[in-house]
């Protein structure tokens, strides 16, 4: 708990410092941004580049390969020196990024509030890149997974390789080959969790997967009364949101039946079991 508030502490601190440096595409962990919005302006950007899908419009999608594990401490630490002069937020700040290592001087915990603003701070570097010395326009980024898009696919093409050389060369990382793709936009672009096609949006698959499979977690532990009708409840609604931001009518009411069946089926338990007891 103590350990929480500090990281918290921690995390304001270098909130307001670095926040102002960051570039408007960067969506990850800030004030007014998130999955949604990012993905709101992904669509904005298609229609731009696309002159309202009049034209192709073309989508460079990447992910940096193994982003947590692979920071270089050091590096980090130096990045945040060039804001802080205090010796003692320096010397606390070190601590955090110390009290983690995948291997030697690498890497980030998952999960920690203050990973998630180091991730901000170094990756930055990486924006200003983008912008500045490519000057590319239409740029998102959401921790490691970004896109760039435009109407020229061999443009996108040349950028890959200096992207790889950027990202290996000043910050230590690469790109993941697997994840590195160009796509038209009418074909659909699967970016945090939604695929976005130029009238309409859809739930990922493997998203609306993992939905289904924790409403069974859920019902599961609702049925062994490891938690409440309540908690089962603010599971379903919090999935409900989370289909607001899409073309999801079908799966509404499938979500909806499937919890519905699962609640009548632990009422219907309660009622045995009750049934039972009294005798």
């Amino acid at each position: 708990m103590q350990d929480r508030v500090l990281h918290h502490a921690v995390f304001r601190i270098l909130y307001l410092v670095f926040d102002k440096t960051f570039i408007f595409g960067s969506y990850s962990c800030r004030i007014g941004k998130g999955t949604h919005r990012a993905v709101n302006r992904l669509q904005k950007f298609a229609r731009k580049v696309s002159k309202n899908n009049t034209q192709n419009c073309f989508v460079l999608k990447c992910d940096i390969k193994k982003f947590f594990d692979s920071v270089e401490q050091r590096v980090l630490e130096n990045l945040v020196k060039n804001k802080i002069q205090d010796k003692n937020a320096i010397w606390l700040i070190k601590k955090i990024i110390k009290s983690f290592s995948k291997s030697p001087n690498k890497g980030l915990p998952l999960g920690n509030i203050t990973s998630q603003i180091f991730a901000n701070i170094y990756l930055n570097e990486f924006d200003q890149f983008i912008k500045h010395k490519l000057r590319i326009k239409y740029y998102i980024r959401y921790c490691d997974d970004f896109v760039v898009l435009s109407e020229n696919s061999t443009f996108l093409e040349n950028l890959i390789s200096q992207i790889d050389n950027f990202l290996k060369e000043k910050l230590k990382l690469c790109l993941h080959a697997d994840k590195v793709s160009i796509r038209k936009y009418h074909q659909g672009i699967d970016f945090l969790g939604y695929i976005s096609f130029p009238y309409y949006r859809i739930l990922r698959i493997k998203t609306k997967k993992r939905m289904f499979a924790k409403i069974e977690q859920r019902s599961e532990e609702l049925r062994h009364n490891k938690i409440s009708e309540q908690s089962f409840n603010q599971t379903t609604q919090s999935y409900l949101g989370l289909l607001k931001h899409c073309n999801s009518c079908k799966l509404k009411k499938e979500l909806l039946l499937h919890s519905q069946a699962n609640k009548s089926i632990n009422s219907s338990h309660d009622n045995i079991n009750q049934h039972y007891n009294v005798f």
